[in-house]
């Protein structure tokens, strides 16, 4: 049995206990054993495990329910010398270093502790700590438990608590992934006119991408900026061998006024003659500001809403008929980087906010 978590600490301090537990995806294991034992100790929460997501719940018959959810893994470990966002984490004065700091163990320390403190809520609170979010959709814990248990989520509002440096960012951008392989001929190096050069081949489809300029669309008054990029390339057979074949990784972020057909669509019309396989997509999720229980939050937490680049699971909830937002404490700007970071001071507003909000 896994050692459980003080969660009446200080919350950046227990952001800093999370850290500790290394939870890369496909290895939450660890911390949801944690994360559940902590919780089983409260006795006004009812706790249900599903793989490696971890479900608490009050149930007092309240008239409205909040989930505020949040994802366990991190993406892989730092490898470069001198990196700070590493695993255990470090303390500098008041900032807090370590991979996933902002990338969302801030916000998760804060669901613990929430979830600790608000013992006889006025609302009836559901806290969702789920795994495998950095990774392909299919593996998704919060899928899981919407295919398997999907009751456990009912809910009146979704605040998903990744990093927005303490304001509300509604909706998010789609995205999606689609590989373009190409064919070439083998030969021998030596004799390279024998041979048809698959990598040489990828040179227009770069250019394309290199030379394409991303949209800012507007949706329901936010401006959801766009991205098309090149993010994986392999081919080559040896060091003395044309490439009979290469391919090349395209990821489109798409504004939530399109499909994910219709992104599917600008980027084969942008590609033409490229036998482009679509290998993973989810929708993104409009804003849903007029909604009132998302007006309640941003009027209790201040701030100027603004809209999330990055795809959340805000879609998800969404998608299954949940009004939903992200807020959270850190800086997204700073997820996945070699200098991960997060202020305790961020983490506590964070805190305060929706302790504030929630009574």
């Amino acid at each position: 049995m896994s050692k459980p978590l003080n969660l009446g600490k200080d919350v950046a301090g227990l952001t800093a206990d999370l850290i500790d537990i290394p939870s890369v995806s496909g290895h939450e294991k660890p911390l949801a054993d944690a994360i559940e034992e902590s919780l089983r100790r409260e006795p006004h929460l009812t706790v249900t495990r599903l793989g490696d997501t971890v479900i608490a719940r009050t149930q007092m018959s309240r008239p409205e329910r909040i989930l505020l959810a949040g994802h366990l893994d991190t993406v892989p470990l730092p490898t470069a010398a001198g990196a700070r966002g590493t695993v255990p984490s470090q303390w500098c004065g008041e900032i807090l270093y370590g991979r996933g700091t902002t990338d969302m163990k801030g916000g998760v320390a804060v669901q613990l502790s929430l979830a600790h403190s608000l013992s006889f809520p006025p609302k009836d609170l559901t806290f969702v700590f789920y795994d495998h979010e950095e990774v392909e959709a299919a593996k998704s814990g919060l899928l899981r438990v919407a295919t398997q248990a999907r009751d456990l989520l009912s809910a009146d509002l979704a605040v998903l608590l990744e990093p927005t440096n303490g304001v509300v960012e509604a909706g998010c951008n789609g995205t999606l992934r689609l590989r373009a392989p190409v064919d070439g001929v083998a030969a021998h190096s030596a004799r390279a006119w024998m041979g048809d050069n698959a990598i040489h081949k990828l040179a227009e489809l770069l250019s394309v991408l290199h030379g394409y300029t991303p949209a800012s669309i507007d949706v329901d008054g936010l401006a959801y900026r766009e991205g098309l990029n090149a993010v994986g390339i392999g081919g080559g057979i040896a060091g003395n061998v044309i490439p009979d074949a290469a391919y090349v990784d395209i990821n489109y972020r798409f504004a939530p006024d399109k499909s994910v057909e219709e992104a599917e669509a600008h980027v084969r019309n942008l590609l033409p003659g490229y036998e482009l396989v679509l290998t993973d997509a989810a929708a993104g999720a409009k804003p849903g500001l007029g909604n009132p229980a998302i007006n309640s939050l941003v009027s209790a937490v201040g701030g100027t809403p603004q809209p999330k680049y990055g795809w959340t699971d805000v879609a998800r909830f969404v998608k299954m008929g949940i009004p939903a937002v992200n807020f959270g404490p850190g800086d997204a700007l700073l997820a996945h980087t070699d200098n991960e970071h997060v202020l305790a001071s961020d983490v506590r507003k964070c805190l305060g906010a929706l302790l504030d909000w929630l009574t």
